[in-house]
């Protein structure tokens, strides 16, 4: 009788825990797969489903029009290394002092904080980043021949193919995982920003071997016809060819998808284009009436085009939440004579907001936004508050892992938005740039600046945009004045001392209560 219970209890006990696994396993199964578009330096008017007329981006609306395209979308700052950062630990980049990094910089983000991969490799996912990086490398002192790291892998992705900056600065070759791609033995790989090293030509002394001439910043090592930032010496071996950036991205892309099998996978597509050097492939040459940025439009669609492909020919496009958007605004003339400036016409990157890329102005940080997960979210357009430093929060939130105490502070959980459930946004958002501005609702506050600030003279003459910054408090209501024009910050005394109020309040926080 004691044998026939005990059997009994093991034959139930046995049924329940198979039962228990394999509604586990439904559980995984049914974790979506996440990818993350990141454009690079796309302004909100650079799309047609955001009203461009003289350039056609096909692929992204077809996005738009399966998904929801936010309109008050808004990457966390105006500048690319602060809006990455942000976008993967979940904190504004003033915390870390976090900006537009050089080469050879160390990494930016500590391999013991918390970070958007590691929370979602916690849920059982397989992480990869792949495109442009610009978060720094290495201890400070890189090895570029060895082992390259501490890197991606360190704070959460299960692989990496990398710029390692960006396209425009040295070292102009490939990086997977810890090492230089294609780095012959004896082809030694030295970086320098301070002072010039090996013998290949540079712009400043040899502009006829350029494609297009640079400014002094841009003018140092010569790479496949164009100068860098930055002197680079040997390396020969392993450099790159600008015009493969597409290819090799969604090549790396895809075989990563594929390795990932059953489990779910977030994809970090974080893109070169349509940042300098703008080198598009030969089939995107000329396709513009706006030269190269024009042509880089089209391809970054096109490169679109070929990763939505891959999911819809693996049976898993509805199975997997995409996020497009672009990590500042945009920025015609950053550093190269390539006719951007020159073929504009009547096309307007920033949709018609002021500002731009450096920007405390709305085009600084409000960037082309579009969550697509079918048929979770219903298509359509929402004019609600939207911060990419939410996507950590709002990601947790749906997969129901419970974030701690100091993680992800200023990340708030938005899932309803992710999900299409409920289309409720922020009530005050940071926008940074030299500043620190404050979005609540249609109010729009620019903190005051140094009258000693350099940086506004920079924009404003070199790269044609709007600063936004001002020695005085500045105050917008974008409801009646959507392009800035009018500071009404005299006018209204009591708005500007409450919304001082509240930046100085998030500055001074340091948990998620």
């Amino acid at each position: 009788m004691t044998s026939l219970k005990g059997l009994f209890i093991f034959v139930t006990a046995t049924f329940l825990l198979s039962c228990q696994n394999q509604e586990q396993q439904v559980v995984e199964a049914a974790k979506p797969n996440v990818i993350i578009f990141y454009v690079d330096d796309l302004g909100y008017g650079d799309l047609s489903c955001y009203g461009a007329s003289k350039v056609a981006t096909p692929n992204v609306d077809k996005l738009a029009e399966n998904g929801l395209k936010l309109t008050d979308a808004h990457s966390t700052s105006a500048t690319c290394t602060p809006s990455r950062y942000s976008l993967l630990t979940g904190e504004y980049a003033f915390r870390n002092n976090a900006a537009i990094l050089p080469g050879d910089a160390p990494l930016l983000i500590s391999p013991r904080k918390p970070t958007l991969p590691k929370m979602l490799q916690k849920a059982g996912y397989k992480t990869a980043v792949v495109g442009k990086w610009h978060l720094g490398l290495g201890d400070g002192n890189i090895d570029w021949n060895g082992d390259v790291k501490p890197g991606p892998l360190e704070i959460g992705f299960d692989y990496s193919f990398l710029l390692p900056s960006t396209g425009d600065r040295v070292p102009s070759v490939y990086l997977e995982n810890y090492r230089v791609v294609g780095l012959a033995e004896g082809d030694s790989l030295k970086v320098s920003y301070n002072k010039k090293i090996g013998n290949r030509p540079t712009g400043k002394e040899n502009p006829e071997l350029l494609r297009y001439k640079a400014d002094p910043q841009h003018s140092n090592s010569i790479i496949n016809g164009v100068s860098r930032i930055g002197f680079m010496a040997g390396g020969q071996s392993a450099e790159w060819v600008d015009e493969d950036f597409p290819n090799q991205f969604v090549s790396k892309a895809e075989k990563f998808i594929d390795s990932s099998g059953d489990a779910p996978f977030f994809l970090f597509f974080s893109f070169h284009d349509i940042h300098v050097p703008r080198l598009p492939m030969k089939q995107f040459q000329g396709k513009s009436s706006m030269g190269p940025r024009g042509d880089a439009i089209l391809q970054m669609d096109w490169t679109v085009g070929q990763i939505m492909a891959l999911l819809e020919a693996r049976g898993i496009d509805e199975n997997t939440i995409v996020i497009f958007t672009s990590d500042n605004g945009p920025v015609i003339n950053d550093g190269y004579a390539d006719e951007a400036v020159k073929k504009l016409g009547e096309h307007d990157p920033t949709g018609g907001f002021s500002g731009g890329k450096y920007s405390a102005l709305e085009a600084g940080t409000r960037v082309p936004t579009i969550l697509k997960w079918s048929p979770k979210i219903k298509s359509g357009e929402a004019d609600l508050l939207f911060s990419q430093v939410d996507i950590y929060a709002s990601l947790a939130s749906l997969l129901n892992v419970n974030l701690d105490k100091r993680e992800a502070i200023d990340s708030q959980d938005l899932s309803g938005v992710l999900s299409g459930s409920d289309l409720k946004g922020r009530t005050t958002m940071i926008e940074e740039s030299e500043t620190l501005a404050l979005r609540k609702g249609n109010w729009k506050y620019i903190r005051a600046v140094d009258k000693n600030i350099k940086y506004p003279v920079w924009i404003e003459k070199t790269k044609k945009i709007e600063d936004g910054l001002s020695t005085e408090a500045q105050l917008f209501n974008l409801d009646v004045d959507p392009t800035e024009s009018d500071n009404v910050a005299q006018e209204y005394p009591a708005q500007v001392a409450e919304m001082h109020q509240i930046i100085a309040d998030i500055e001074l926080r340091n948990s998620r209560d």
